[in-house]
């Protein structure tokens, strides 16, 4: 295990590392932390700044805060769990091949254009730290998505989503998928996962898988 400690905006902390080894960062990592990493855990005791998870491939990232914009930009692979909000584009450009499947849930809330050209993997947008009867407040969620899945807990208007985006009910097969990584998001915070999932979801979905095909074809 590494640790350090008086970390103060330092960027790239565990890029491109790709050994089972944990990190634990006191203080506030600076940008790209963890980015092309394959196989390391980082634990940050506090907020991290913007694109965590940049193209990770596999691991895990664990904030203990909250995490800035582009959180898991092209991520390919791993898992991202914020306790709190995030900002701006979180999960942009997120994407999956065969079994491998990027996963982040998000405690809090997000800031504008979530899931912005998704092509894969699972998102989860918890919203723990809203008040009652108060709703996500993200406009454009899933701009341009053309793959992957966007669980939100709570409600979203028709006019806060990208036209490229549906909305369904959660199914069976949706909450063992809510169970599983709710389930690992609250054993890394200690939260009830329980008491999480007995709130409403829905689900976002793409409603083309190539929305932008037909602009490079004849």
């Amino acid at each position: 295990m590494i640790e350090l400690r008086d970390v103060h905006g330092q960027r790239y902390i565990g890029t491109d590392l790709d050994r089972p080894v944990q990190i634990d960062v006191y203080g506030t990592p600076g940008n790209d932390l963890g980015a092309f990493m394959d196989g390391p855990t980082i634990i940050v005791h506090g907020n991290a700044q913007d694109g965590c998870g940049n193209t990770m491939n596999a691991g895990e990232i664990v904030i203990h805060g909250h995490a800035g914009d582009i959180i898991g930009l092209s991520a390919r692979g791993g898992k991202i769990f914020v306790r709190e909000d995030v900002g701006y584009r979180a999960g942009i450009h997120m994407k999956e091949y065969n079994e491998k499947k990027p996963v982040m849930v998000i405690g809090g809330t997000a800031q504008d254009f979530l899931g912005e050209y998704m092509g894969g993997g699972i998102l989860i947008l918890l919203g723990l730290n809203l008040r009652d009867g108060e709703q996500h407040k993200a406009n454009f969620i899933g701009t341009g998505m053309h793959g992957g899945v966007i669980y939100l807990r709570g409600d979203v208007e028709d006019f806060q989503l990208g036209k490229e985006v549906g909305v369904a009910e959660v199914e069976e097969e949706d909450y063992q998928i809510l169970q599983k990584f709710v389930g690992e998001f609250a054993s890394h915070f200690g939260y009830d996962a329980e008491e999480i999932l007995k709130h409403k979801f829905v689900k976002l979905f793409p409603l083309w898988l190539r929305p932008y095909g037909r602009l490079y074809t004849y």
